[in-house]
């Protein structure tokens, strides 16, 4: 993988152990340092996002076979009680560290809580799960992932001259605590000009389980609700920016609104080439899979690392890895490729081959 795509400072010093170890005497969660690893994975859903699918378990699975520790990745598909079973069974199956991507940060302290009494070790991925009792937690800067989508929009409304442009919100799911950040992250770029009568504030919805077929229903509502007046659109992710991009074209808008995402899906990415999408957030999914199997591993063994970094849950502070997200626009494309994200094959079809060739994908 090309380095020097993302600021990894954290996830170096895992990799090259650099953090401090040492044995766990908290007496929570802890593991008989004589058992063998085995991990369990909880993905949350295979639509809110491809990645899950495409990309954290795969490379989730890489990072383990790596690491030669057995491992069970499941996908709870944004089904409750599904996960609570598949909780259930991998503690009973005798995993020693469980990772979850939380559906809502009630099921997800429950698992939490039930492995720790267990005496399973605990990594919040990607998602914190609020109030929760998870050793470690292993993301992104999410505030920053939101701030880069509020200045690409901001930058993609220049380009196209837009005066006092009408700006919609398509916001992530309510249930999901990386949604509140990103929106803090976007919001900090862009309420100072709503303020100030630059940009008129627009729509503002929460897209329930980051479904895109809601996502496209709650957009149409939009552009009917102001009457077609709706000139930019802060989507939280690819999925929901691609339900909006459905709509202007429906209409025949679209190019002329720009939309923001998140994910680099392959469908994000042929979007932004194709000039239907403004931007999207880049997140090196396979340096955060090895930071949490780096740490999922450690803790399998009994050993506790310093990752040097935390974020506040209330009154606890949860030791975290959080990574550098990239923006992504139509000349950058060809980074996340580089990268082994998505491969030109599955980008470059026969429909975007043009377009490829135009952003120097060869």
């Amino acid at each position: 993988m090309r380095k020097g795509i993302l600021t990894i400072a954290a996830v170096g010093l895992l990799a090259t152990g650099g953090l401090t170890a040492c044995s766990d005497d908290s007496g929570t969660g802890s593991t008989d340092s004589k058992k063998t690893p085995k991990i369990g994975v909880i993905l949350p859903d295979s639509k809110s996002s491809p990645r899950w699918e495409t990309a954290d378990r795969r490379f989730l699975e890489e990072a383990f076979k790596a690491a030669g520790v057995q491992s069970d990745i499941q996908n709870a598909q944004n089904d409750k009680a599904a996960f609570q079973t598949i909780a259930d069974q991998m503690i009973t199956s005798g995993v020693t560290a469980l990772m979850i991507v939380n559906l809502d940060s009630g099921t997800g302290k429950a698992v939490l809580d039930k492995a720790k009494s267990q005496g399973v070790a605990t990594i919040d991925y990607d998602r914190l799960t609020l109030g929760g009792s998870a050793q470690y937690y292993v993301s992104f800067d999410n505030e920053s992932v939101g701030k880069l989508q509020g200045e690409g929009l901001a930058k993609c409304l220049t380009e196209k001259n837009a005066k006092n442009p009408v700006v919609a919100y398509l916001n992530g799911s309510p249930t999901d605590n990386n949604a509140t950040l990103f929106k803090a992250g976007y919001d900090s770029v862009l309420k100072p000009k709503f303020d100030s009568k630059e940009y008129t504030k627009g729509p503002d919805d929460a897209v329930p389980g980051w479904d895109g077929p809601t996502a496209a229903t709650i957009f149409e509502q939009q552009l009917t609700a102001t009457k077609g007046k709706i000139d930019g659109v802060l989507a939280a992710n690819d999925t929901l920016g691609n339900a909006a991009i459905s709509i202007l074209k429906k209409n025949k808008i679209n190019g002329k609104v720009p939309v923001t995402g998140q994910d680099a899906s392959v469908e994000g990415l042929q979007n932004i080439l194709a000039g239907d999408q403004c931007m999207t957030v880049y997140k090196a999914v396979r340096e955060e899979a090895k930071a949490a199997a780096d740490l999922a591993i450690a803790l399998a063994k009994g050993e506790k690392k310093d990752t040097g970094q935390s974020v506040k849950d209330g009154d606890r502070d949860v030791p975290s890895v959080l990574l550098t997200p990239k923006a992504i626009y139509k000349d950058n494309v060809k980074d996340v490729i580089a990268d082994g994200y998505a491969t030109k094959e599955q980008v470059c079809t026969a429909a975007y081959a043009k377009f490829c060739a135009e952003a120097g994908i060869s």
